[in-house]
Formats: structure tokens, sequence, C-alpha cells
């Protein structure tokens, strides 16, 4: 079962299975819908825009846009960008470029497609960041690829993200038994050692000398001189 939705201009066609968002860019109308089926066989949701000022816009990250409208399309994660490079306006290297200086979606991987097997273009968007490069027709196994991939990146940050909870979780738990520790422990007391009381030091100075202390020569001296 699948239901497709336009807002704003934009085609939204989702499945009952979708895991994976893609927003797909390409100013081809044929191509795009061949890599919407091809998304859709995968059971992804997704998202087709027309250009790069257009997936932008979606993205919130067209300034000038965002000042003068809203695109309806808050809240909307996006998992995945695949982009066709030439395109009139703003190509996909430079949406690329765009995405990756952006702090909110530069951890998304971005796809380009070329219709043109160019290695110095290749090699310039894979040092830009771009996950892969797809020359077309675009085939269904390379969808399947990204996809599978896109699909572990996701769980992992998720089993990483919960990790990362539980670990705080623990720590704060610590943190609060710790303070519990201290709020309930008996104040501490000085040592014999380092304090002694009034009447233990009259004690002192009052006690009978010691047996060594009367037998010494001296004293015994003292003693009989003055008897």
């Amino acid at each position: 079962m699948r239901t497709t939705e336009k807002i704003d201009g934009y085609d939204l066609s989702t499945s009952d299975t979708e895991e994976v968002h893609v927003l797909a860019v390409d100013d081809s109308l044929v191509d795009r819908k061949v890599i919407e089926r091809l998304l859709r066989i995968s059971s992804c949701k997704v998202t087709a825009v027309d250009s790069g000022r257009r997936a932008l816009q979606y993205l919130g990250l067209d300034e000038e846009i965002q000042k003068k409208e809203t695109n309806g399309f808050d809240g909307l994660k996006v998992d995945l960008i695949i982009t066709d490079y030439c395109m009139p306006g703003m190509t996909g290297y430079e949406l690329l470029k765009k995405v990756k200086e952006s702090s909110a979606f530069r951890e998304i991987p971005v796809v380009i497609m070329s219709s043109e097997n160019v290695i110095a273009r290749i090699d310039r968007c894979l040092e830009e960041g771009a996950e892969d490069f797809i020359v077309k027709p675009v085939k269904l196994s390379d969808v399947k690829r990204i996809i599978d991939y896109t699909t572990t990146e996701l769980r992992e940050g998720e089993q990483r993200e919960g990790a990362r909870a539980r670990r705080r979780g623990i720590n704060k738990r610590k943190q609060r038994e710790g303070d519990d520790d201290l709020s309930s422990s008996p104040p501490s007391t000085l040592s014999s050692s380092t304090s002694s009381s009034p009447s233990s030091s009259i004690q002192s100075a009052t006690a009978p000398l010691s047996p060594s202390t009367l037998d010494s020569p001296t004293r015994r001296l003292k003693m009989t001189s003055s008897e």
C-alpha cells in the first residue's frame, strides 16, 4: 500500500514499510521518476525536488526563501540525499558543499549521480564529503547498496546514542548516591593526637613523677642536701 501526497510543490511518496527518508534531487523529470521508483521498491520514503535550491528550501538552508515563506516540512527528518550533478542554477556539487557546511545536516550522507564518468569530478565530490558517486543510468543494485549502508549507519548511530544515554544515566545515579553518602555521614572528629582537652592538660601537669625521675643521681643529691 502506497500513499502519494503533494505539499507546496513537493511530491511525497511513502510506503508502509518505510525505513529511510531520501531527498532525491534531479532537474530531469524522467531521471527523477526513475530514482523515485527505485527508492520506493527499496521501501524508502521519498521526497523529490527538481533543483538544488528547492532542496535547500526543503532542508531550511535557503535563507532568502526562508525569510519570505515557510516550506511546511518542519520536523521531517532526512536520512539520505541523492542528487544529480549537472543542474541549472545550482549543481549537485554546490548542494553538497552547502549541506556539509551546515552543522545540522553535515552528517547526512550525500550521493551524487551523473551521466558523465569524469574522474576529476568524482574525486572532487568525494573529497568534499560525498558518500558515493553513481554513473547513470542508476540501477536497483546501486540503490540497494546505498540504502543498506544508510540503514546500517542509522542503526549503529541509534545504538551509540542509546549507549551514551545509558552511561549518562549511570553517571547521574552514581553522583546522586555519592551526594547521599556525604549527607548521611557523621561529622568528622579531631584525633586525640592533634587535640586535647584542658582537663587532660591539668592532669598531665599534676601527675606524680615517674620512678625513673626520683631515682636519678641529681634528684638524690638534692634530697640529701636538704636533709
